[in-house]
């Protein structure tokens, strides 16, 4: 497996994970930072280390500004960029953005095939790109519809809301295209090397936020792909106590188990058994978030329990 991690566009950061080893980072964007510039920031510090958004948001520019975006973020990292795609969510493309949030899938495909044209140099209108170059693209999929989207046009999947146990959730519509052998399966993981007993528990209250805010009552993909992984009463009713507003019940409702199953934590032997799971479900990149900005120590440990784990 590889390891990836997020881009911290204030320190020397990127340089010292590049110096570690790490595959690959990836810069997100939510309603702060937007996700290109922090990368092109990261591109002048470094000269191996590939350089994703995580993701940029359609509907967010027109995909031809995407197109352009990427064939500069390309040249800039001299073939190093990744462009991650998704949709986000209505809270923020309506709430933030001001953009209708409809048709999902049918614009994940259409801008993908507009993207993709434009760095070919094919005609797009009436007009061709002088630059053609190659960008690999990655989307954030969580439903079964835009997971065979995945499958079928994407380079990789950018995966959250994952538990390794339950991969063919995500796993089987992406197989459907025939090409699943083909992606670079990339999975979000939260990293806390402890022998802190409460870190499960504090990890997992974090998700009622997600649960309860990210997404309407009837509409919140958070919630439906955990509850496809058999978490649907417990992802319900904190999504339930969030919404009547009680917050602190909604954080204590949400399981240990999710916690434990969507990251990577406790003592190392802990974290090594988690990264057996990840590999032998087929997951190829872990995406690390990091116990605290610039943590070097942790990753660079767990870079080690991955070639441990890798050599077995």
């Amino acid at each position: 497996m590889r390891v990836a991690t997020w881009n911290d566009p204030h320190s020397s950061f990127p340089a010292d994970a590049e110096r570690l080893g790490v595959d690959s980072l990836w810069s997100p964007e939510a309603w702060g930072f937007d996700a290109f510039t922090p990368l092109a920031y990261a591109a002048a510090q470094t000269s191996t280390v590939r350089l994703g958004t995580a993701i940029a948001q359609i509907g967010a520019r027109t995909p031809a500004m995407l197109a352009m975006t990427a064939l500069s973020m390309q040249a800039l990292s001299r073939g190093r960029f990744i462009l991650g795609l998704g949709t986000s969510g209505p809270q923020v493309m309506e709430g933030w953005h001001g953009v209708t949030f409809d048709r999902p899938i049918q614009r994940t495909r259409e801008t993908i095939e507009t993207v993709r044209a434009i760095c070919a140099g094919e005609k797009v209108g009436k007009i061709r790109s002088p630059i053609a170059q190659h960008v690999p693209i990655y989307v954030a999929s969580l439903g079964p519809a835009n997971l065979r989207l995945t499958g079928e046009l994407a380079d990789g999947w950018i995966g959250n809301s994952f538990v390794p146990e339950h991969a063919e959730v995500f796993f089987a519509p992406m197989r459907e295209a025939g090409r699943f052998d083909e992606l670079d399966i990339t999975v979000a993981v939260g990293l806390e090397i402890t022998d802190d007993e409460t870190v499960g528990r504090r990890h997992a209250r974090g998700y009622a936020f997600t649960f309860g805010a990210m997404g309407s009552p009837t509409q919140n993909f958070y919630v439906d792909a955990f509850a496809r992984q058999g978490f649907e009463d417990d992802v319900r009713a904190v999504q339930r106590l969030w919404l009547d507003g009680r917050r602190e019940e909604a954080a204590d409702r949400v399981p240990e188990e999710i916690g434990f199953k969507t990251n990577l934590l406790g003592p190392p032997q802990m974290i090594k058994e988690r990264l057996r799971a990840y590999r032998d479900c087929g997951v190829t990149t872990l995406r690390v978030g990091l116990p605290a900005e610039r943590d070097l120590d942790s990753l660079a440990q767990l870079i080690d329990l991955v070639h441990e784990v890798d050599s077995e």
